[in-house]
């Protein structure tokens, strides 16, 4: 997808349009959050927090790590 978004003045800040077609497409409307983080060729906009994905990953690595473990203290 290609496609050019306009600065727009809003106060003292400024910030951009998201089409309809782009708000569908992310599954997002007014008032949810998005994410916008470096990418190696700019940035991206998810709405997955990237912050919480990182965690996952990590939750999930001792959970295979110490599954023995968490069989034991589960009964």
């Amino acid at each position: 997808m290609n496609m050019p978004l306009k600065i727009t003045k809003i106060g003292n800040s400024a910030g951009v349009i998201l089409p309809k077609e782009l708000l569908a497409q992310l599954r997002v409307g007014p008032g949810d959050t998005l994410y916008v983080t470096e990418a190696p060729d700019g940035v991206r906009i998810t709405t997955a927090n990237p912050d919480f994905e990182a965690k996952m990953a990590l939750a999930e690595q001792i959970m295979r790590e110490d599954r023995d473990i968490l069989r034991v203290l589960a009964k």
